[in-house]
């Protein structure tokens, strides 16, 4: 397999844009401290709520300035709820995926009627919001069910991104037909980085400059896929845009190894 142009690394970029039901609130949150069992937490909420109201604006700028196009995974109850946002996206080129209902809904969890439904109302969301289906999907903290690829594929799915087994897209056989696994990676990712370990945002970046400045060394060079990640409500706030923008800068210095690209274009591409 290769890249185009003989390049051996496909830096896929993607942005997150995660919303909660109702009465849900994300599991982690910056204050850090646990509240008593079954007490919704606010803080958390209103913290998650950033990606829409500005996160995702300020990096929509980023990438125009950087000329990148990226993934955007939606929760499905975003794209109900902001659908002109989620037009500003497709309109600004880049591609829209799905990312489940809402991010407290797990499919690994779910029963199979459960697991149908939602992606049901997740994708009929995102189809009126864009204009089109997705293509592509990632599940909430990327954790499918055993039936997960079947049923994207039987829903004409073209790609599936809960993949972390492999360094390249393969496809994937199931009873509706093929689906391409695209892999998934967390090294360069603002979740675990700055919120799960509490890294400083100067680690998202040299984390990506150490696998970029060493890539040739690794011989023989066998090629391989990379993704830089952001949280439209982690990253998309200015001490994480500087960071994401610097780690653009350098995808685009390390050129002559690197393809900067997208889960779509990796999907569609090995479909």
């Amino acid at each position: 397999m290769s890249f185009p142009h003989g390049r051996s690394l496909a830096v896929s970029v993607s942005v997150m844009l995660e919303g909660w039901t109702d009465g849900a609130a994300p599991g982690v949150g910056p204050m850090g401290n646990v509240l008593r069992a079954g007490t919704l937490d606010l803080q958390a909420r209103s913290w998650a709520e950033y990606g829409v109201n500005a996160g995702a604006y300020r990096l929509l700028d980023v990438l125009a300035k950087a000329d990148v196009s990226a993934v955007f995974y939606i929760s499905g109850i975003l794209a109900e709820r902001h659908p002109d946002l989620v037009r500003t996206i497709a309109s600004a080129g880049h591609p829209v995926a799905a990312h489940g209902w809402g991010q407290e809904i797990i499919p690994a969890t779910q029963t199979a009627d459960e697991e149908r439904h939602d992606l049901h109302r997740c994708i009929a969301a995102l189809e009126s919001a864009n204009g089109r289906r997705p293509a592509g999907w990632l599940s909430p903290r990327c954790t499918p069910s055993a039936r997960t690829t079947d049923l994207l594929a039987e829903h004409g799915f073209l790609w599936h991104a809960d993949y972390f087994d492999h360094d390249l897209p393969r496809p994937v056989r199931t009873a509706s037909g093929p689906i391409t696994a695209v892999p998934f990676t967390m090294e360069v990712n603002d979740m675990p980085l700055s919120v799960r370990y509490g890294n400083e945002p100067e680690v998202y970046t040299r984390t990506l400059a150490r696998i970029l400045e060493g890539w040739p060394d690794l011989t023989p060079v066998r090629p391989a896929c990379l993704d830089v990640t952001v949280h439209a409500h982690v990253y998309g706030r200015p001490f994480g845009a500087i960071e994401f923008a610097r780690s653009l800068a350098l995808l685009a210095a390390h050129e002559a190894h690197v393809w900067t690209t997208n889960h779509d274009v990796l999907g569609r591409m090995f479909a």
